[in-house]
């Protein structure tokens, strides 16, 4: 648990800092992204500024594969420092980028970089609690990382107009070092030298091994990579969506901002309802529902255009409270079994389901061009294989 004078509070705090830097890096570019394609010479109309979004993930989930395990191994904390760096650099590459190739290089990069404080903080949550407990706990981290993609859109339009889109990434590096500096100063090493594993090149090897051993966290792990792949499809063409098919530039932020108050909401309710009902329920429940929503909006709507905009943010504001329900007790019931390893475990589970969103997210995306049927289309398809996932496997709640 937590020592020293350092709270409970405080650690929560700090593990949604850590994991909101990946959402900084994200949510704050989005109404940049038309202004950064002209900059860098991306072709009008193309599909390329998506890849500002996806690209990131990309190096998100392989990342995973090196800085969970060496964590394991060095404690938690080193390896953070380490991928802070990386990202620096690879923020530095992106300000400097005059094409597309570049760019993306620099936003691979910024992912393996950040893919060690989204894990690790993750994994330090799992060094310090345990079953339902842990759920909470992660769910009061996900409330607070969710105020992130509130404000930084309508950040991110204020620099752009301000100082232009470069500022945007320099923000992104002041807010880094304070939160490194926060962890360097408060938080303790949260592996204990007893419960390290020496470090070898078969140490993922192994990690996989007994990862895969887990029924559970395997299909959790693979209905993880469904769902953030459908959702990852609304955070690359988002900007499409609200400023090009809907004509809401200036509006855009606020409503993102909105849409992501849903999310935190629900998040929000989970940390009470998960210690009533249990992980293994409500992931059950709102499966079905993310799976629904998307059958209303696809039977009126197919083959017709868009619905006015209070309609699509209805149907939206209730898929993604939905996914407010599903990230954390996703993620919790595929780190249960795998305590023992949990840097491994936490690399295989965020690589795995990474790796799936970004090829789910890029295929649907490109066909995001003139109405938003395809994004929901995608949501309807990956909960459908979600379902059928948790249903085939036939698993019970455990001891949660």
């Amino acid at each position: 648990m937590q020592k020293n004078n350092q709270s409970k509070l405080e650690f929560i705090a700090l593990m949604a800092s850590l994991m909101s830097l990946v959402a900084l890096s994200i949510d704050a570019l989005l109404p940049a992204l038309e202004q950064i394609g002209i900059s860098i010479r991306v072709q009008q109309g193309s599909h390329d500024s998506q890849l500002l979004v996806t690209m990131i993930f990309l190096g998100l989930g392989f990342g995973q594969l090196i800085s969970g395990p060496i964590s394991d191994s060095l404690g938690r904390k080193p390896v953070i420092y380490g991928g802070f760096i990386l990202f620096v650099i690879a923020s530095f590459i992106c300000v400097s980028a005059t094409n597309i190739e570049m760019m993306v290089l620099g936003r691979v990069l910024q992912g393996i970089g950040l893919s060690a404080p989204r894990t690790i903080s993750i994994a330090m949550v799992r060094d310090s609690f345990s079953g339902n407990y842990m759920a909470k706990i992660m769910s009061f981290i996900v409330v607070i990382f969710i105020l992130v993609p509130v404000v930084a859109p309508a950040i991110g339009k204020l620099m752009l107009d301000a100082y232009g889109w470069k500022s945007i990434f320099y923000s992104q590096l002041i807010f880094g070092v304070v939160v490194m500096f926060w962890l360097w100063k408060r938080q303790p090493e949260t592996l204990q030298e007893e419960n390290r594993i020496k470090f070898a090149f078969r140490l993922f090897l192994d990690g996989s091994k007994e990862f895969i051993k887990y029924k559970q966290a395997v299909i959790f792990t693979l209905i993880s990579g469904f769902i953030t792949g459908s959702f990852m499809v609304y955070l690359s063409a988002s900007q499409q969506i609200f400023q090009e098919q809907y004509l809401l530039v200036d509006e855009f932020p606020y409503i993102f901002a909105g849409l992501a108050i849903s999310v935190g909401f629900a998040t929000f309710l989970n940390g009470s309802f998960v210690m009533k009902f249990g992980m293994h329920k409500l992931v059950s429940f709102f499966l079905i529902m993310f799976s629904t929503v998307p059958i209303i909006y696809i039977t009126l709507f197919y083959q017709k255009e868009n619905p006015s905009i209070v309609i699509l943010l209805i149907f939206f504001a209730l898929q993604f409270f939905s996914i407010g329900f599903l990230f954390g007790n996703l993620r919790a019931l595929a780190m249960q079994p795998v305590g023992h390893i949990a840097g491994i475990g936490a690399a295989i589970n965020g690589f795995v389901s990474t790796i799936m969103a970004v090829p789910i997210a890029t295929f649907i995306g490109k066909y995001v061009e003139t109405t938003t049927l395809p994004l929901f289309m995608g949501f309807f398809i990956c909960g459908a294989l979600s379902l059928l996932l948790l249903n085939f496997t036939k698993l019970k709640p455990v001891n949660e």
